[in-house]
């Protein structure tokens, strides 16, 4: 079994636990991974990897993805969402809905951010959330994101929901509460939806409730999907058979979709089959991950 599946993962589920659903109804045999975490609060779009695809997982990674995150304002807890215990912050006089537009274009771009002290990133080999856990402090450090779109969709003093394109490894809660503080109050995070991963739609993703072992291939996505940003060479049927067989090709690029001095370039069949993900080395690809001939 091979391709990707877009699943609304449900609130209160990890996003292990949607890994294991799906491996319990496609077999150990078959492996299975998810390609960007989501908090048990969080619903929406969540990759589910099949296969040979789970190699993918990286590039799934380049995409922009989208959120939708509401915030509760004048709240305040360790985790930066409502699974913490919250306290009740004093909110400015002055704090409006212009006064929030205004802060927006400072979370925009290339940013520096503290993520939260609750989550999976790894601190002296350890996750941050199992020290915070412990009741000692954790000192995150500062990382760099990038935040292409940010708009303030609702907003009513008590509460304010945020729509953003960003990329990999940023943390929506962490938008919230600094936009927050620079307002001079504190916010939660009180419920969060990924909307898209790259060309991924919540729309288009299917419930859990829907999956069985008889429809789930049904709901398989190719894994040219997940590579469409990649340059792309259509390989003849010799050409496919020697990728297969882990042999580098000649290859012209005039033939290539896409930016011809790329490094990396996805390889597919007559039939829009992903045969392999290449590398450029001088004239030739060189496959670094294979897929196998469709069944």
């Amino acid at each position: 079994m091979l391709g990707i599946l877009n699943i609304n993962k449900p609130p209160e589920w990890t996003s292990r636990d949607v890994v294991n659903r799906v491996s319990r109804l496609v077999g150990r045999k078959v492996k299975c991974g998810h390609a960007g975490t989501l908090d048990p609060l969080a619903t929406g779009v969540l990759l589910v990897c099949l296969g040979k695809a789970t190699k993918l997982v990286p590039f799934i990674h380049e995409h922009s993805k989208c959120y939708e995150g509401t915030f509760l304002i004048g709240k305040k807890s360790a985790t930066d969402d409502i699974e913490g215990e919250i306290e009740s912050i004093p909110v400015p006089e002055d704090l409006d809905e212009k006064l929030i537009q205004s802060l927006l274009p400072q979370f925009t771009g290339e940013i520096e951010q503290v993520p939260p002290a609750y989550s999976a990133i790894k601190i002296n080999g350890e996750r941050a959330y199992k020290v915070a856990r412990r009741g000692e402090d954790v000192e995150m450090p500062t990382r760099r994101v990038r935040v292409d779109r940010l708009e303030l969709k609702q907003f009513d003093r008590t509460a304010m929901l945020l729509s953003m394109t960003c990329g990999t490894g940023t943390y929506v809660r962490s938008i919230g509460r600094d936009i927050a503080r620079k307002a001079g109050t504190e916010a939660v995070m009180s419920a969060l939806v990924r909307t898209s991963i790259g060309p991924f739609a919540v729309e288009d993703s299917v419930s859990l409730n829907d999956l069985t072992k008889e429809s789930i291939s049904e709901h398989l996505h190719s894994p040219l999907e997940a590579v469409h940003h990649l340059p792309i060479y259509r390989a003849t049927e010799s050409e496919a058979i020697s990728l297969r067989f882990g042999q580098r090709i000649a290859f012209d690029s005039d033939q290539l979709k896409g930016d011809t001095g790329a490094k990396v370039i996805a390889v597919t069949d007559d039939n829009d089959q992903l045969i392999a993900i290449t590398e450029t080395e001088a004239s030739r690809l060189a496959p670094q991950i294979v897929f196998p001939s469709p069944e």
